[in-house]
C-alpha cells in the first residue's frame, strides 16, 4: 500500500531521530504520512539496515498491471488495476541525500520499465495460456482414441497441463503416480476425506491442505502442500500436487544481541523474519484460473467419455422424459387433433408420417410440392419405396428406434424425385422423427418432421470435393454459402469465409492465423465469446473428432457475436484432406436457423404435447 502510493522511497540516515508531529485536536482525523517523502522509516526496518551496514536507501516501486477480470453481462471488460510486482532498492554506506529532480527521474525510469515488464509479463501469460491449449487438445484425443490411461502412460500426460510436482490418477481402485506425490494408502485417505467433506462439490482446489482442514496434511510434510482434485465420478479422482514455496533464508539484517528478547511491544528484525516464514509455511504457489478452466476441461471430457453406471452396470440416462401429463377427455383430444392437422397441412416445411407397419399415412402439401408426388399417390405405399437406396438404413433405424419409442433428431434422408421433377435428382431432408402414440401410451406409427437442406447439401457437396483451389467458393459472397471457418492440424484458424464474416461481425484479416480454441471462441478475452466452459469443451470435442475421421452433423452451437448478440446455429465438421488423403484440418460449415425450420421445430413441439 505505502509504495503505491509513493513510489520512490527515500531514508537519508537510519540513525536519525524521527521528530514527531503535533495534530490539532480539531482535525476530524488522524493525518496519514503514506504519500510522504518526510516521513520516518517503522524502528525495526531502521534496525535491519542498521544490522546490514546500510545507512542510506532509495527504493523504487516497480507496479504493472492486474490481470483482466471477467466482464459483466452485456461482455463489456472491467478496468484493469495496479499491482506492486517488485522493488529496486539503492544502498549506501553513509548518510545521503538523493535531489528532487534525481528522485523524480527515477521514477519516471521506473514508469518506463514497467511498462516494458507488463508487455513481457502479458507475453508470457499469453504463450502459457496456447500451451495450455495445445496440451488440452492432445490430451482430448488420447480421451477419444483410448482409455484414461493414456494420460497418464503417454506423452503429454496430466503433468503437462499445468505447473505441478506431481500428478495422480486414481481408477476404478487402481493407482498411477507422476512426480513427487503422496503413497498410495495417503492418496485413497485424500479420497475418503473428500468423499465425507466435499460430496457435494465436484473437486477440490487450495495451496494449503494443513488451512484446508485436511487431518493428515502433517504426515506429508512439505513435499505436498498444495493440491487440485476433481472428480471423475462417485468413486475416481484426478490430483495434481505442488510442494512448498518457503526456504531456509539467512537474512542480511537478522543479527541482533544475544541480551535482547522479543516482546509484545517491540517487532526486532528476527520477528518479523519469523512471522513471513510462518506465513508461507506448508503453501504451495496458488492455482491460477486459467490452470483450473484447464482441469476442469479435463474433467468434463473424462466425465462425458465415463458415464456412471448403476449396480448392473446399466447406463443410466441423463435424459429422462417426462410422462405425467395426459389429455384424460376426449373432446381435449379432437381439438389438439384438429389443430394439428391443419399446422400439418399448412406447413411450410415437409412434414410425413407412417403407421407401425412403415406405410404412409400423412403427407402434407409441401412434401408433395418437393417430390412431385400428390398425397393420393403415396398413402399406403411403404416409405421405404419413396427414398433413395442410400438413405434406406437410415429410414429402417429410424423407424425401428421410433416405434420402440426412442426419437432421433437431425438425421439426414434422401427422397425420390417424380414427374417434371425427376431431372433435379433427389430432395435432401433434415429429419426429426416423433413417436405417435395412442390413449394407452402405446406406439402406433411415426411423424417425421423436416427441413429441406437440399440447396445446402449441393453447395457442401461441391465444396469438399474440391481439393485445389477451393478458396473461390469459400469466399464467394453468394447467400448460398454458408458461413465456414476451419482450422490446421495445429489449431491456428486457417478459413474464415465472407458469410462468417457477417454473421460474427469480425473480419477474415482479424481472425486468421489465431488460435481457433481460445482465441477466436472462448469463454473470456476471445473475439467470439461462449457462454461458458461446457460450451468450449463440447466444440474441442467435435473438432478432435473431425481430426480423427468422426464428422459431425447439424450440432447445436452459439456464440456472441462482435456486438453482442447471441447466434444460435448448427455446425457441421468435416475433415480437410491433402492430396495423398492425409487429414490437415477441420472445415466446419454453420447453418443458421430458416423460419421454415423454425416453424417444424414449433410443430414438432405441438405433436410431442398431442401425444402425451
Amino acid at each position: 500500500f505505502l509504495f503505491m502510493r509513493n513510489r520512490v522511497r527515500m531514508i537519508c540516515d537510519c540513525y536519525a531521530q524521527p521528530v514527531a508531529v503535533i495534530q490539532d485536536e480539531r482535525l476530524p482525523r488522524d493525518l496519514s504520512f503514506c504519500g510522504s517523502t518526510l516521513r520516518a522509516p517503522h524502528g525495526c526496518h531502521a534496525q535491519y539496515m542498521a544490522n546490514m551496514g546500510s545507512i542510506a536507501s532509495l527504493v523504487m516501486a516497480v507496479v504493472i498491471n492486474e490481470k483482466e477480470l471477467d466482464g459483466d453481462s452485456e461482455g463489456q471488460m472491467q478496468q484493469k488495476g495496479r499491482r506492486l510486482w517488485g522493488l529496486v532498492v539503492c544502498h549506501h554506506t553513509s548518510p545521503r541525500y538523493v535531489p528532487f529532480p534525481l528522485r523524480y527521474a527515477c521514477e519516471f525510469l521506473m514508469q518506463v520499465f514497467g511498462i516494458q515488464l507488463n508487455k513481457e509479463v502479458e507475453l508470457a501469460a499469453q504463450i502459457r495460456e496456447k500451451q495450455i491449449l495445445r496440451t488440452q487438445t492432445l490430451l482430448c484425443d488420447m480421451l477419444l482414441r483410448d482409455t484414461p490411461l493414456g494420460i497418464v502412460t503417454q506423452k503429454p500426460n496430466i503433468m503437462d497441463l499445468v505447473r505441478c510436482d506431481g500428478a495422480a490418477l486414481y481408477y476404478e481402485e487402481n493407482f498411477w503416480l507422476l512426480g513427487i506425490t503422496p503413497t498410495e494408502a495417503q492418496i485413497q485417505d485424500i479420497v475418503a476425506w473428500l468423499s465425507e467433506h466435499h460430496m457435494d462439490s465436484t473437486g477440490l482446489s487450495t495451496d494449503s491442505l494443513v488451512y484446508a482442514g485436511y487431518p493428515g496434511a502433517e504426515s506429508l510434510g512439505n513435499a505436498v502442500c498444495g493440491i487440485a482434485a476433481v472428480r471423475i465420478n462417485s468413486k475416481d479422482f484426478l490430483f495434481w500436487f505442488r510442494s512448498h514455496t518457503a526456504k531456509e533464508i539467512k537474512w542480511g539484517g537478522a543479527k541482533h544481541d544475544l541480551q535482547e528478547r522479543d516482546d509484545g511491544k517491540k517487532m526486532h528484525p528476527r520477528s518479523s523474519f519469523n512471522a513471513f516464514l510462518e506465513v508461507v509455511k506448508m503453501r504451495s504457489l496458488s492455482w491460477e484460473d486459467v490452470e483450473m478452466d484447464a482441469i476442469h476441461s479435463l474433467q468434463l471430457i473424462l466425465r462425458g467419455s465415463r458415464k456412471e453406471t448403476d449396480g448392473s452396470g446399466r447406463n443410466i440416462s441423463i435424459n429422462r422424459q417426462l410422462n405425467d401429463l395426459k389429455l384424460q377427455e376426449m373432446d381435449e383430444l379432437n381439438a389438439v387433433t384438429n389443430e394439428m392437422v391443419r399446422l400439418i397441412e399448412t406447413a411450410t416445411a415437409p412434414i410425413l408420417a407412417v403407421d407401425a407397419y412403415g406405410v404412409v399415412n400423412g403427407w402434407n402439401r409441401k412434401a408433395a410440392e418437393l417430390t412431385g408426388l400428390s398425397v393420393e399417390e403415396v398413402l399406403g405405399e411403404p416409405l421405404i419405396n419413396l427414398v433413395e437406396e442410400t438413405s434406406a438404413e437410415n429410414v429402417k433405424r429410424m423407424l425401428h428406434l421410433a416405434l420402440q419409442g426412442v426419437e432421433e433428431q437431425n438425421v439426414q434422408i434422401e427422397l425420390k424425385r417424380h414427374g417434371s421433377e425427376e431431372d433435379k435428382g433427389p430432395v435432401v431432408l433434415l429429419v426429426n422423427a416423433c413417436s405417435s402414440r395412442d390413449l394407452k401410451e402405446n406406439v402406433v406409427g411415426v411423424c417425421f418432421v423436416a427441413q429441406d437442406v437440399t440447396g445446402q447439401k449441393i453447395v457442401m457437396d461441391k465444396f469438399t470435393r474440391i481439393q485445389g483451389d477451393y478458396r473461390a467458393i469459400v469466399q464467394n459472397p453468394s447467400p448460398l454459402i454458408p458461413p465456414i471457418f476451419g482450422t490446421d492440424e495445429c489449431g491456428w484458424c486457417s478459413e474464415w469465409n465472407s458469410a462468417m464474416e457477417k454473421l460474427s461481425g469480425w473480419k477474415r484479416e482479424e481472425i486468421i492465423d489465431k488460435m481457433l480454441l481460445g482465441e477466436v471462441f472462448g469463454t473470456r478475452t476471445a473475439c467470439c465469446r461462449l457462454k461458458g466452459q461446457n460450451a468450449l469443451t463440447q466444440l474441442r470435442i467435435i473438432l478432435n473428432s473431425s481430426m480423427t475421421g468422426q464428422e459431425t452433423e447439424k450440432f447445436p452451437f452459439g456464440f456472441f457475436d462482435r456486438h453482442g448478440k447471441y447466434v444460435e446455429t448448427l455446425l457441421s465438421a468435416n475433415k480437410k484432406l491433402d492430396e495423398e488423403g492425409k487429414i490437415t484440418g477441420v472445415f466446419c460449415f454453420l447453418h443458421i436457423a430458416s423460419p421454415e425450420l423454425q416453424q417444424a421445430l414449433y410443430v414438432q413441439h405441438m405433436l410431442e404435447q398431442a401425444a402425451m
